[in-house]
């Protein structure tokens, strides 16, 4: 196996000192246009590609980005999860996926990052406490920390978010001129939802319009199958005459699986019988078999502003940004 060429090699090769041959890889770094012209026809001669890990010792960043996921069973986390890494790589910079679940907790994914040295950590769909910050066995302390799509409950760990508040009013106002009067909102995991706060403005802003019964109800978790179960219960339990006239679900997926349910077992019709919204625009929501109305999150500029904040472009600080209604035939 051919030894890897160093980065004093290239130096030798090009004229010029080791230091040189550094700047020329470094993004941004100052550098005579001639003198980055020699190290990279040298480098490309000698098949050298830098040594992250040695840089990272030299820098002390280590361009890696720890990611925090719990719900992988959301397919929505995939269109946020694609767009979030190829502008980390466009950095310069990877995200290191840890998932959080019944076997590996936040305090071992925070150990885990530490010891990665991580430049930052993405709280990415997961429930974190404020006292998993003081855990005794994190030591000398953690990365810089930033949430993304849900509200921050941590002190000093900016969100960057959809305005929950914002889309609750547009959808409940939409619905309100549809005519709509027995809202019904199914909620997921019951700690996620929490930071979404979709559930609260709901219920607010129905008050608002003199209506102050909600029907509320849980999914177990953010999935087709969880939402088709948590509607099959609902409609098992509840009389036809009581039944709401319309159901926001907190995500997409359990939208698609409440209207399955809905649809397929009881033989009901969206709309003419109930109603159905979901959160997202998950690329499924748009087809004929669906059509279902939703908000979209801003994701580009949401992931946007959070690698600002990483690489030290934009102050740490929580935004919130205003999203989109999609109106389709299932309202």
């Amino acid at each position: 196996m051919r030894k890897r060429a160093t980065a004093r090699e290239v130096a030798d090769a090009a004229g010029v000192s080791k230091w040189t041959v550094i700047r020329a890889f470094t993004p941004g770094a100052s550098i005579a246009e001639e003198s980055k012209r020699k190290v990279l026809e040298a480098a490309a001669a000698l098949n050298y590609t830098p040594n992250l890990l040695a840089r990272s010792l030299a820098t002390n960043s280590t361009h890696q980005v720890a990611v925090f996921v719990d719900d992988f069973a959301n397919p929505q986390k995939l269109p946020f999860l694609e767009t979030l890494t190829e502008r980390l790589q466009a950095e310069g910079m990877v995200a290191l996926l840890i998932n959080i679940n019944t076997h590996f907790d936040h305090v071992h994914a925070l150990l885990h990052a530490d010891q990665r040295q991580v430049d930052a950590v993405i709280l990415f769909g997961t429930a974190f406490r404020s006292e998993t910050l003081s855990d005794l066995q994190l030591g000398r302390g953690t990365p810089p920390m930033f949430v993304l799509a849900r509200d921050s409950q941590i002190e000093g760990v900016p969100a960057v978010t959809c305005d929950a508040e914002l889309a609750l009013r547009e959808i409940v106002d939409h619905l309100f001129e549809r005519g709509y009067r027995r809202p019904g909102f199914m909620t997921g995991a019951t700690v996620l939802s929490t930071a979404l706060r979709r559930r609260q403005h709901f219920v607010d802003f129905w008050k608002e319009k003199g209506v102050d019964d909600v029907s509320v109800f849980s999914a177990e978790k953010y999935s087709a199958e969880a939402g088709a179960e948590a509607a099959r219960n609902y409609l098992k339990q509840t009389e036809p005459a009581d039944r709401v006239d319309v159901l926001m679900c907190e995500n997409d997926i359990l939208a698609l699986g409440a209207m399955d349910e809905i649809h397929g077992r009881f033989g009901l019709r969206v709309p003419h019988d109930i109603a159905v919204v979901g959160f997202d625009n998950y690329e499924l929501c748009g087809s004929s078999a669906y059509s279902l109305t939703t908000y979209e999150q801003p994701r580009d500029e949401m992931v946007q502003i959070i690698i600002g904040m990483i690489t030290g472009r934009l102050e740490p600080e929580t935004v919130t940004l205003p999203g989109t209604l999609i109106v389709r035939k299932s309202t």
